[in-house]
């Protein structure tokens, strides 16, 4: 399968070079999984703002949210055989091409958000020229949010307490190897099943950012949500290598700033917008949202860094760890 996604990719750069420049206006289909009111959701629609609004509407990006275009991976695929413009799409699934990307999935490896912005905006761009000979253009890092947990059996103070939980994960396998470090059965899952799956008791629970529990409205479905800031979820803002190559130097310069200024734009955005979902998700009352003590979870998952250290790079993991304060 290695071997078939390699002869795929380099016949695809070769096709690459050969495609013809777009004629006359040119427009991009950005498909995504959010819904339009998450904070990267609202970030794809600045983009495409700023885009319009730098190239005098010679480019016109087009959003294409909740999933219509596919599931993470099916977008990914669409990148690399140039069915697809843009996406965004997180880290756990991009690692499937680039191992070494799956670095930014790692358990409580940032300090704090102006920690992590300064590894993504180095660090990780990066680990993304590996990606440009698969057929994919790394444009830069929108946010997804930190990561928490929600389950409906019992409240989860201390890693103890998720003793046999059966928790959905993306089918990635640092995060399976995170819920078994912490006691739970993982449940690698698409995320558009997720709602039903917790509805009809097929899982216990799910690990995603306070966006997600809001906007998809999984506080509905979950009695308890504990705070265990597990991971951060980076968005990153992909693009086909097939289509960055019928664009010009200017109209790729267009891209590129339009990029920079919509992910710092939709990083503070999402920063304000989460204690505002959490406010919301209390409010609800229909789910209990619990304080933990955050190091002894971070201590349960250090297993986690022996086995993927190889994986995603121990130079990389100290490169992180220089950026600290």
């Amino acid at each position: 399968m290695k071997r078939l996604i390699t002869i795929m990719s380099v016949a695809l750069l070769v096709v690459t070079m050969a495609v013809p420049a777009f004629a006359g206006k040119v427009v991009l289909k950005l498909g995504h999984i959010a819904e339009p009111v998450h904070p990267y959701g609202q970030g794809a629609e600045k983009f495409a703002e700023l885009v319009k609004e730098k190239s005098g509407g010679e480019i016109v990006v087009k959003v294409f949210p909740s999933s219509q275009l596919g599931g993470q991976k099916d977008l990914i695929e669409g990148l690399i055989y140039g069915t697809i413009d843009m996406a965004l799409v997180g880290t756990a699934v991009l690692g499937q091409f680039q191992p070494q990307i799956s670095l930014f999935d790692m358990p409580f490896l940032f300090q704090d958000r102006e920690h992590t912005y300064k590894s993504l905006d180095t660090v990780g761009m990066d680990l993304g020229k590996p990606l440009e000979p698969k057929g994919i253009k790394l444009l830069g890092y929108m946010e997804n949010g930190v990561r928490h947990l929600t389950n409906n059996v019992r409240e989860v103070k201390t890693p103890a307490d998720m003793a046999d939980l059966k928790i959905r994960v993306m089918t990635n396998k640092i995060y399976i190897e995170m819920m078994k470090s912490l006691g739970a059965s993982p449940t690698p899952m698409a995320f558009g099943e997720l709602y039903s799956a917790m509805q009809q008791g097929t899982v216990d629970g799910q690990e995603n950012p306070s966006a997600h529990i809001w906007t998809k409205r999984f506080f509905e479905v979950q009695k308890y949500a504990s705070k265990t800031a597990h991971s951060y979820a980076p968005e990153p803002l992909v693009m086909s290598m097939i289509s960055w190559g019928r664009l010009d130097g200017k109209q790729r310069q267009i891209l590129m700033e339009a990029a920079k200024e919509a992910i710092d734009w939709q990083r503070a955005l999402s920063t304000q917008k989460d204690d505002e979902y959490w406010k919301l998700i209390e409010a609800t009352g229909k789910i209990k949202v619990i304080e933990v003590d955050r190091t002894l979870f971070a201590k349960a998952t250090k297993p986690v860094y022996e086995k993927f250290a190889s994986v995603v790079g121990q130079d990389n993991i100290d490169k992180v760890n220089a950026l600290k304060k």
